[in-house]
């Protein structure tokens, strides 16, 4: 099974999916509220994808939760790795 891409990942999908949970949706029926496809939620759940800021308005929105609830005090990630691995640094002249 792939791992979390971060930590804070992992925290917010697990959050994500308590709450939906707590409402009693399931996540096609949480697809209907937001517009985010069911199966990228079940990324997000199991911290696999790092959703957009638009995708977390819209989720926060369909789980009547504050956005400000849902990233607190989320853990920083790892200085060199993004979603899609490690940056690139720009090269000094």
């Amino acid at each position: 099974m792939p791992e979390p891409i971060f930590e804070a990942a992992a925290i917010l999908g697990a959050r994500i999916r308590a709450r939906r949970q707590e409402l009693k949706l399931s996540q096609e029926q949480l697809d209907g509220r937001t517009g985010v496809h069911w199966s990228y939620l079940g990324q997000v759940e199991r911290g696999l994808r790092n959703p957009s800021l638009r995708n977390l308005l819209r989720l926060a929105d369909g789980l009547e939760i504050d956005l400000a609830e849902l990233v607190r005090e989320l853990p920083a990630p790892p200085a060199d790795e993004g979603e899609n691995g490690p940056e690139r640094r720009p090269r000094r002249v």
